[in-house]
């Protein structure tokens, strides 16, 4: 019996063999399809936007991805020589991913090795506060901005801004504490500032704001995260706050005046790098202790995305 078995098995797995090679593959499991991300402000996209991914970040992991961003002073890298405002410096160990955001930290460190102990122009000390800014790897040219954050709930900016070759574009600078000013707590301050000493289309210096504005919200930025976007074109720049325009978020080209003469060329008119960080503004106050900044002298300006598009027939990006 055991000789008639086997074989018998043996033309059961020659055929099951030889059938199976005939049967259709079993498919693996393809990845769910990458949702596709659009403003608060235009979820159904009608403004036909990409994500551009060299510029948008969502901050998991632990670290930040350095074919994106450049925390300011590694290695001794200091974009356009700004080491901080004084008294504040920036520090590249107050850069930090954790809890799925990006914490630009300010801290009370008045044993902190400031280098240089005094600013090579201005000649202010550097001294007991260190703060972290953090740039782009690559600029683009008009197009959607967004980001989700809280801002540091001290005497200190949270700040979204860009720079170009010969201008600066603040999308807001955010005072999330204030001692004195309980409108700071509330506002985004964005600006348009030259700096070509040369440019004769702003002031008589040619280097300075070309617009300012303030934007109220009402609520305070420091206390829970909110989205803060900027449409960017070359006649425009419009505010939306959680997804809804602001009523004082509109800013045309067509309107801005200098000396009572239109302007004739768009201040944003250059690619763009975005920044954002932490500075002290010394004319509105700074921390003066360690429990000013906040628990254990750390106050936190934290960032859950930036996202960045343009439209789909204008993408303009590069290094």
């Amino acid at each position: 019996m055991k000789q008639l078995v086997f074989p018998l098995i043996l033309c059961f797995t020659v055929f099951f063999v030889s059938c199976s090679n005939d049967s259709p593959a079993i498919l693996k499991d393809e990845p769910e399809p990458k949702e596709e991300i659009y403003p608060l402000s235009d979820s159904t996209n009608t403004g036909d936007w990409i994500l551009i991914e060299e510029l948008s970040d969502e901050f998991e992991g632990t670290e930040l991805d350095n074919s994106k961003w450049q925390i300011q002073g590694v290695n001794g890298v200091y974009k356009s020589n700004f080491i901080g405002r004084p008294p504040s410096q920036f520090s590249i160990n107050n850069a930090i991913v954790e809890d799925g955001k990006l914490k630009i930290l300010t801290k009370w460190e008045p044993d902190y090795n400031f280098n240089p102990k005094y600013h090579p122009k201005t000649g202010e000390e550097f001294k007991n506060i260190t703060t972290a800014a953090v740039y782009s790897t690559h600029r683009f040219k008009y197009g959607y901005m967004e980001i989700k954050c809280k801002s540091a709930n001290t005497e200190i900016t949270s700040a979204f801004w860009t720079t170009g070759d010969n201008s600066e574009m603040d999308m807001f600078e955010m005072f999330g504490g204030h001692k004195t000013n309980e409108a700071w707590r509330k506002r985004l301050k964005f600006n348009m500032i030259s700096w070509d000493p040369e440019n004769p289309y702003y002031l008589p210096s040619g280097n300075g704001p070309a617009h300012t504005r303030n934007i109220q919200v009402d609520f305070y930025t420091a206390n829970d995260f909110h989205v803060y976007g900027f449409e960017w074109t070359a006649d425009s720049v419009k505010i939306y706050i959680d997804g809804k325009l602001h009523p004082d978020g509109v800013i045309l080209k067509s309107e801005l005046t200098n000396n009572g003469a239109n302007l004739n060329r768009w201040v944003t008119d250059d690619f763009y790098w975005i920044w954002v960080d932490s500075e002290t503004f010394p004319w509105l106050g700074v921390p003066d202790s360690k429990e000013e900044v906040g628990p254990n002298g750390i106050a936190a300006y934290e960032i859950e995305y930036i996202r960045v598009w343009q439209k789909q027939n204008q993408i303009n990006v590069k290094k």
